[in-house]
This record gives structure tokens, C-alpha cells and sequence, in this order.
């Protein structure tokens, strides 16, 4: 399908494509570094807080650069509508490609202590602002030197790019990773950042060769370019009720969708099945190289039966399938845990008020009840369990299966010595009757049954290829020239960098608090369906409409 398309394209058409689709490549890789190398940041610029919080706030860093990103959306479309799309998005590489270079570059807790965690949180802001401003510049680029007819085609390449960055990603760790061995985690870890210089270079050398998009040049020439942008796309409720329900109808599902069968499952392979992350990265590009071809194939499809009913299905597929996908990847991935499960169900008995939230951002509270205590060791080891309320001021206890009972202790008002030596006890305890129920300490990746679990995760990436294949099409057809740029990024942004951005994070804090490893699946699961239900009855379909004209 894809040879097909791209020998139907001119040379022009073919060279806007390429420019605009390598350079948001190599920028996706750059943004998606950090989320593969999260385990890694948090050990080397979150050390000063406990491992559970470390981790957390290695993710809330790399979702604070999804936070920012539709200010960076308002910021450079401003731009990109009022002085051109081809600035603007050259722009916005240059300050993606030299924030990642730094933090390759910077220097850890260890080493500067609190400022080491400040500076790298600033570069993701500075990171998402870029690619904020980088999406909706591409898009509308390529999709305004689209024949009419071809535009879902077109802009589908543009679609590949975050699965081919993110592909990239982790290849070149995977490279790193097998050269260097344990030297990966202590300094290699820097060299994936540092060859975005590289990738820099290149990237500016090809989108100076491309020329303004035509009908911004004609918009000009006219004298109709918008002078206020940001008031004419959110200050008029005309285009602001097609801004809102595009988020809502259309991006936000189509966010959760994307993050869900590419990161969700990445995080879940690694933290909750507890593959080796080599065998995870791996299993995860192969499912990426095959299902990539996809976001062509729908591209192209759209064009001819249109952008909403291929989004909404993809919506659709993904709320009623991903509890038995994940399931199965359990089943499929670690057949030990599995089986210990279904055998032996771990259950905290617990007064639900001695219950906290474990998460500490400040490093200085202390979890001592006896039932953090008992979540605590279940949740570092990735062990799925429920919760059955106790009697108030009960001890907690862990039931695994129906023969053994661990009880946990109180750890307030011991001193230091006398709660160590009580932690060793539990750990003993509770450690030798969850090996003896069967749950095994890390996957057996010799246990894996690669077929079945490939077919799975390609599975989820094509879900991912029919809501984001026709979704940039979608959204430059919604909106006119003179505005296009600005409107459409911010429910893009939105979308994508609070509804999807921010999904590892929530659905690890519903698994954290429920102990089940499938309950985070409901935070995607809502959304798809709340996408699935507006975008069905509130927005139009777009296809055929006219875009080269209109000012």
C-alpha cells in the first residue's frame, strides 16, 4: 500500500512530505527519549526522594512536557498564522534539538544536588512548548500542498512520524544498551541525547530547502491572513464550540488510544509483567515495525470513506478490547504470575482509614502503618492483589491464597533499629510465601510466547493507526487557512499532551491504590467512549470539503 502511494506522487509532493515527516521523526525522538529512559532519570536526578516517589516524579516530569504543550500550541500557531508555517516549525526543532542535546549533557543529584531535577524539569517545559508549536506547523504544512483527494493520504506520513520516533528511541537504546552492557545505566543512558545534535544538524539542513505553503502565500498576497489569531479562533464561539468538540469529539480519544498501545504497553511489560526492559524494547518495536504501514493504509482509506467513521471505530475497538488484550498479555507474558493469580490471589486485609495515598513530594513523610507497609512491598514488587476491609485499628494482614497469612506491623514510634529488624522479619515472611505460591520474582523470558504476544501488541499499535492516521486531515479540514494553525493545535495539544500525556501517570496511581494491574485501563476505556459518543454526533465529516481557497 505504501509503495503504491508514494509512486503516485510527484517529486515536489514527495520532497514536502519527506522534509516535513524526517524532521518531526528525529523531534519525536527526541521528546520520547526521556519516557524510555524513565527508570534511568529517576536514579540519576530524583535519588533524593524514596524509589516509589522517585519513580512517580520521573513520570510527572516527562508529563510535564505534555502539560505545556498547548502553550506552546497558542504560542508558535500564532506564528505560524501570522508569519508562516515554515519559520515557524524551524523554529521549533531548533529548541527541541538543543534541549535534548543538554540534557545529555547534565549533570545529576548527585552531582548538583536539588538543581539537577529543576534544570531537567525545565528543558521537558522547554521541550513541550517545541513540539507544541511543531505538529500543527507539519500538519498544515503538507496537508495545504495536498491535492484535493489525497490529503488524508498525505498527512498520514506526517502520522507515522511519532511511531517512527519512538521506534528510533528505542533502537538506538537497544544499540547503546547491548555495546555497553551495565556502563548503559551509569553513563551510556547520555548518548541517545547526545546524538540529537547530529539529528539537529540534519533536520534544519532539509526544512531550509522547503518554500512557504502556497496557500499562506496566496492568504498573504490577498491581503486576508488573519491579524489576530488567537481572538478569531477562541473568542468567536463559532470556531471555538468546532475547537472544543475537536478535543473532545475527536483528539482526546484518539490520545488515550495512542499512549495506551505504545507507552501503557511498554510501562506495563516492564513494570508489571517485569520483563527484562530489553526484551520489552524489543517486543515493542516489532510490533511498531509491522503495525507503522498502517497509518498509510487508513490515511489513504479516509480519503475515500472518510476521517470520523475510521477514528470512532478505532475508539470503539479499543474500550471493548483492552481489558481481554491486556489479560492475555498477562496470560501470554508471564504464565507464572498468571497462574499465581488465578491459584493463589493475594488479598491486604486493612482498616481502609490506615490506608495512605504513598506519595511523597518532598521526600520527608513516613509510611508506617501497617497497611502502607504491606501495599509498599506488594507494590515494588509489581503484585496484584485486593483490598478487604478489617475491623478499625486492625494490624493489616496478607492473605496469598487460601494457606497463608502474613501479618504486617505497626512501624509508628519504633525506633529506627527495631523497625528495621521488624521490616527484615515481613520481608522474610511474606517474601517466602509468595515464592512458595508461585509468583516469580522477574518474567522467564524463555516463558514468553512471542507469536501470541507480537499479535497482540501490533494489534493495539493498529488501533492506534485508526485514530491517528485520519486525525491531522480531520482537523486542518475543520478549520479556515487564516486561522488553521492556531485552531487546530490547541485541541491537538490538549489531546495529546493532558488526556494522553498525563495517562501513565493516573493509570499507575489507579493500579498503585486498587493493587489491580488492569485497573488503570478504566482511564482510557472512559475516554475512548466519551470520544466515541461526541465525536459521533456532534462533528462533521470533512473529506470533501474545499481548503485551498478559503481565507
Amino acid at each position: 500500500m505504501s509503495g503504491q502511494a508514494t509512486e503516485m506522487l510527484s517529486g515536489g509532493e514527495r520532497k514536502v512530505i519527506f522534509a516535513s515527516s524526517l524532521g518531526t521523526v528525529f523531534e519525536w525522538y527526541d521528546f520520547y527519549l526521556y519516557g524510555s529512559l524513565a527508570a534511568i532519570i529517576a536514579k540519576h536526578f530524583f535519588s533524593g526522594v524514596n524509589e516509589t516517589t522517585g519513580f512517580i516524579f520521573a513520570l510527572l516530569a516527562f508529563s510535564a512536557g505534555f502539560a505545556v504543550r498547548p502553550f506552546g500550541a497558542i504560542v508558535f500557531g500564532r506564528l505560524g498564522d501570522l508569519i508562516g508555517r515554515k519559520y515557524t516549525f524551524l523554529v521549533t526543532i531548533l529548541i527541541m534539538g538543543m534541549s535534548t542535546a543538554v540534557v545529555g549533557m547534565l549533570p545529576t543529584y548527585s552531582q548538583i544536588g536539588v538543581a539537577a531535577p529543576i534544570i531537567l524539569l525545565s528543558l521537558r517545559l522547554l521541550q513541550g512548548l517545541a513540539l507544541g508549536g511543531e505538529y500543527g506547523g507539519a500538519a498544515t504544512y503538507v496537508a495545504e500542498h495536498a491535492p484535493k483527494g489525497k490529503r488524508g493520504l498525505f498527512t498520514s506520513w506526517i502520522q507515522t512520524t511519532a511511531t517512527l520516533g519512538l521506534f528510533l528511541s528505542l533502537l538506538v537504546i537497544l544499540a547503546c544498551r547491548t555495546l555497553l552492557g551495565k556502563e548503559f545505566d551509569e553513563w551510556g543512558w547520555r548518548i541517545p541525547f547526545l546524538i540529537s545534535i547530529l539529528l539537529l544538524i540534519v533536520s534544519v539542513y532539509i526544512r531550509m530547502q522547503l518554500h512557504e505553503s502556497p496557500v499562506f502565500l496566496k492568504m498573504k498576497d490577498e491581503g486576508k491572513a488573519s491579524k489576530a489569531p488567537l481572538t478569531e479562533s477562541f473568542a468567536r464561539w463559532d470556531n471555538l464550540k468546532i475547537v472544543i468538540m475537536a478535543l473532545l469529539g475527536g483528539t482526546a480519544g484518539q490520545a488515550v488510544v495512542w499512549y495506551t498501545g505504545q507507552f501503557y504497553a511498554l510501562f506495563f511489560l516492564e513494570k508489571m509483567l517485569k520483563v527484562d526492559s530489553q526484551a520489552a524494547n524489543l517486543l515493542i518495536a516489532g510490533a511498531l515495525a509491522i503495525g507503522t504501514p498502517f497509518f498509510i493504509l487508513f490515511g489513504a482509506l479516509s480519503d475515500k470513506i472518510g476521517r470520523k467513521p475510521i477514528v470512532m471505530i478505532g475508539c470503539l475497538l479499543a474500550a471493548l478490547t483492552y481489558f481481554p488484550i491486556f489479560k492475555a498479555l498477562t496470560e501470554y507474558v508471564n504464565p507464572a504470575v498468571f497462574k499465581a493469580e488465578a491459584e493463589h490471589p493475594v488479598v491486604v486485609v486493612a482498616d481502609p482509614a490506615r490506608c495512605s495515598f504513598q506519595f511523597d513530594p518532598v521526600g520527608k513523610a513516613r509510611f508506617v502503618s501497617s497497611c502502607d507497609i504491606a501495599k509498599a512491598w506488594l507494590a515494588k514488587r509489581a503484585i496484584p492483589y485486593v483490598n478487604e476491609a478489617a475491623a478499625p485499628g486492625s494490624v493489616a494482614t496478607v492473605k496469598v491464597g487460601a494457606g497463608a497469612m502474613v501479618s504486617s506491623f505497626e512501624g509508628g514510634g519504633l525506633p529506627a533499629d527495631q523497625f528495621k529488624a521488624r521490616s527484615v522479619e515481613f520481608d522474610k515472611a511474606l517474601g517466602d510465601a509468595i515464592k512458595t505460591a508461585g509468583y516469580p520474582a522477574k518474567t522467564d523470558t524463555a516463558q514468553i510466547n512471542i507469536p501470541v504476544v507480537l499479535t497482540l501488541l501490533t494489534l493495539l499499535v493498529i488501533y492506534v493507526t485508526m485514530v491517528y492516521g485520519p486525525i491531522a486531515a480531520w482537523l486542518v479540514e475543520l478549520f479556515p487557512a487564516r486561522i488553521r494553525y492556531t485552531s487546530m493545535s490547541l485541541p491537538y495539544h490538549i489531546g495529546n499532551g493532558w488526556f494522553g500525556g498525563f495517562l501513565p501517570t493516573v493509570a499507575f496511581a489507579m493500579v498503585a491504590t486498587t493493587g489491580d494491574i488492569y485497573y488503570g485501563l478504566w482511564y482510557p476505556i472512559i475516554v475512548a467512549l466519551m470520544t466515541l459518543v461526541l465525536g459521533t454526533f456532534f462533528l462533521p465529516e470533512t473529506k470533501d470539503r474545499e481548503i485551498h481557497h478559503e481565507a
